[in-house]
């Protein structure tokens, strides 16, 4: 499988490292001083005890160099969701799986519900429905 993570920072590499190790072909879309030490250390897991686990991932803070991915793992804050909504359409394909790895309450919290939140939007998370319009 092919797996971008948009968010490298403690659970998003934590997911990553667990996808890399089951055999996924993990990239992270990254930017700064995340990208660079992606780029030349790959991601690495130090765990309570002092060991440690590599992998070796792509890193790009360009989604278009990484194209479409079997899954799209969003590992983000919540103010950052914006820009992802705006760059994130060359990882996604028809079939491609968006995993929210969020705390809070998420755009879609809604979607599907019966009864008096039928049709409902959660404008407080997303103004005017650019996530929901942008990430499937």
């Amino acid at each position: 499988m092919r797996i971008a993570i948009y968010g490298a920072g403690a659970i998003g590499g934590w997911l990553g490292m667990a996808l890399a190790r089951a055999g996924a072909r993990v990239s992270f879309v990254a930017r700064g001083a995340t990208l660079d030490a992606l780029r030349a250390q790959g991601l690495r897991c130090i765990r309570p005890d002092g060991t440690q686990e590599h992998a070796a991932v792509a890193a790009h803070d360009d989604p278009a160099a990484l194209g479409p991915q079997d899954a799209v793992v969003l590992a983000v804050k919540a103010p950052a969701l914006p820009d992802v909504a705006a760059r994130i359409a060359p990882l996604l394909a028809p079939g491609t799986t968006v995993l929210t790895a969020m705390n809070g309450v998420p755009w879609w919290f809604l979607e599907g519900c019966s009864g008096p939140a039928h049709g409902r939007e959660l404008a407080a998370v997303d103004p005017g429905g650019v996530l929901a319009r942008a990430i499937p």
